[in-house]
């Protein structure tokens, strides 16, 4: 599968391949990752983000690591690869993608009691590169879908980078974006820079602007007063976690976006795959928040601009709760309140063709 400007993550023969988001959009850089530790370092250090291609990364991880074990029986092979997975779930703890596509990839071998270890490791990767194919798929369904909650020559709100780089390709909230601009070019879309790590202004205008998609970058305290102005129609958001009554994890300061159109009337929606829902969570409270480095904070671009010694917090999610959302769109369909039901329907439904 070749690599394009805008695919994150793909297999070259035995290697994965991550584009070094962190250097975007000033250098393009393809880290070349030959064990699952490195797959593992892209992943903590945010070379590769985003739930569904932290997801993807992980279930790759898990490939190569399987492809080098050394194990003489079944047993052993087995024992070694729930430890490695177990490292893979661990690498980044809020979003479940990573976990599912994890467990997505341990099943095989559960499930394939009487294969031998070149067979499991042969089966392990496949399903590495069915988890990718698949994500993308889904993601072009979850477009197709949420086009219809954008009005003609609407004008979106998005925050974080929920597109190609954060997926398998196309991308959630801004597969959104691009299938509503597919047939409504007179669409535009505000991006917030979204501090401390500046997806937005990095990443999701890179992919707008790539895509020709119209676009204005803000600083993510102008988001209000642009609602105040009736300058925004739609709130569009990716998500890490969702849990089963509707509340959702995503980039910190999505919850102050969601209070915000809500006090403005403005409709406010989740776009995500069905494996970014976790269905064991009944509501947000569970879900884990990653804290991240102060120094992301304190530091931009490697330059300190705090006071020397000052303390930071730096939470990398907040949880939107359900009451906030107008609707969750997955690839199979827009979930609405009331969201426990709703969810509950989507997680049973079939898969789209």
């Amino acid at each position: 599968m070749p690599g394009s400007s805008l695919r994150p993550i793909w297999w070259d023969g035995d290697v994965v391949m991550i584009v070094d988001q962190r250097l975007l959009p000033h250098k393009h850089k393809v880290l070349r990752c030959t064990t699952p530790d490195e797959v593992i370092r892209a992943i903590k250090t945010m070379a590769i983000r985003g739930a569904p291609a932290v997801g993807i990364a992980g279930a790759m991880a898990a490939a190569l690591g399987a492809r080098t074990l050394t194990a003489a029986d079944v047993a052993t092979f087995r024992r070694k690869f729930t430890h490695l997975c177990h490292r893979i779930r661990a690498a980044r703890p809020t979003g479940n993608n990573l976990s599912w596509a994890v467990d997505a990839v341990f099943a095989v071998v559960i499930e394939n009691p009487g294969a031998d270890v070149p067979e499991l490791q042969r089966l392990i990767r496949r399903k590495s590169e069915e988890i990718l194919a698949e994500d993308v798929r889904f993601n072009e369904a979850i477009g197709r879908w949420g086009a219809e909650v954008v009005p003609k020559g609407g004008r979106i709100l998005t925050y974080c980078n929920a597109g190609a780089l954060a997926t398998g390709d196309y991308g959630t909230a801004l597969g959104v974006v691009r299938a509503a601009f597919a047939v409504d070019p007179s669409i535009h879309v505000t991006c917030c820079e979204t501090r401390p790590f500046l997806q937005g202004s990095r990443l999701t205008a890179y992919e707008l602007m790539t895509e020709k998609i119209p676009c204005t970058l803000i600083t993510d305290n102008a988001a209000g007063s642009l609602m105040q102005q009736r300058k925004i129609d739609v709130v569009i958001v990716g998500a890490d976690r969702i849990a089963a009554n509707g509340d959702t994890a995503n980039k910190i300061g999505t919850y102050m976006l969601a209070v915000l159109a809500n006090a403005h009337g403005v409709p406010f929606y989740v776009a995500a795959p069905r494996s970014t829902i976790d269905p064991t969570l009944p509501n947000g409270a569970g879900i884990p928040i990653e804290q991240r480095d102060p120094k992301e904070v304190t530091h931009f671009y490697g330059r300190l601009v705090a006071p020397r010694g000052m303390k930071a917090e730096n939470p990398a999610f907040d949880v939107t709760p359900h009451r906030l959302i107008t609707g969750i769109i997955t690839e199979v369909g827009i979930i609405r309140k009331p969201f426990t039901r709703g969810i509950r329907r989507a997680l049973e439904a079939p898969p789209p063709a």
